[in-house]
C-alpha cells in the first residue's frame, strides 16, 4: 500500500471519529452542528475512479448515520455531494479542473472556500431537507442549512488549511 492510500484511509478514519465522538454531540441553539467528515469528500484525489468515490462516501455516510442513529439521510447527502463534486470542482476551479492539475495544498483560498461553500451548502440542504421532509417547514431548513453550514465551512477551511498546506 502507498503513502497516498494510507494518507486517505487515515483521514477517513479520524474524520469519521471526530464527527462522531465531537461534532454529533455540539449542538448549539438547536441550530448549529458542523458536519466536517464531508472533509474526506472534498480532499478525495481528482484522477481517482469516480465509482470509488461515490461507494467511500456512501459507506462514510452509512457509518455516521449508524452511529448517529440518523436513518440514512448523512448516506443520501454525502452521496449527492460526491456524484456532484465535478460540477462543483469545475464551477470553482474551472480550467484547472478540466486538466485535472488540483492540488488542493496549492490552490488559492479563494477558491478552496468557494468550493466548500457550494458543497457544504448541497450537503447540509439535502441532509435536513431529508432529516425534516415536511415542505411546511422550509424556513426550518433553510436555517438549519445557514447555520451549519457557516460552522462548517469555517471548521472545514481551517482544517484544510492547517492540516493540507505544504510546510515550508
Amino acid at each position: 500500500m502507498n503513502n497516498v492510500a494510507v494518507t486517505h484511509i487515515v483521514r477517513f478514519i479520524v474524520l469519521l471519529l471526530v464527527q462522531v465522538v465531537v461534532c454529533n454531540h455540539i449542538n448549539f441553539l438547536g441550530y448549529i452542528n458542523p458536519y466536517i467528515y464531508i472533509i474526506f469528500i472534498f480532499l478525495f484525489p481528482i484522477r481517482e475512479n469516480r465509482l470509488a468515490l461515490l461507494l467511500i462516501s456512501f459507506l462514510l455516510g452509512m457509518l455516521v448515520d449508524m452511529f448517529s442513529d440518523s436513518g440514512g439521510v448523512h448516506a443520501a447527502a454525502a452521496l449527492c455531494l460526491a456524484y456532484a463534486r465535478p460540477i462543483l470542482l469545475k464551477t470553482s476551479f474551472g480550467m484547472l479542473y478540466e486538466h485535472h492539475s488540483i492540488k488542493f495544498s496549492n490552490t488559492e483560498v479563494g477558491r478552496l472556500i468557494t468550493y466548500i461553500t457550494f458543497g457544504t451548502i448541497l450537503h447540509h440542504f439535502i441532509l435536513f431537507s431529508l432529516e425534516i421532509f415536511n415542505i411546511s417547514n422550509i424556513l426550518l431548513i433553510l436555517k438549519k442549512t445557514l447555520f451549519s453550514s457557516i460552522s462548517t465551512i469555517i471548521l472545514s477551511v481551517l482544517i484544510i488549511i492547517l492540516f493540507s498546506r505544504n510546510k515550508k
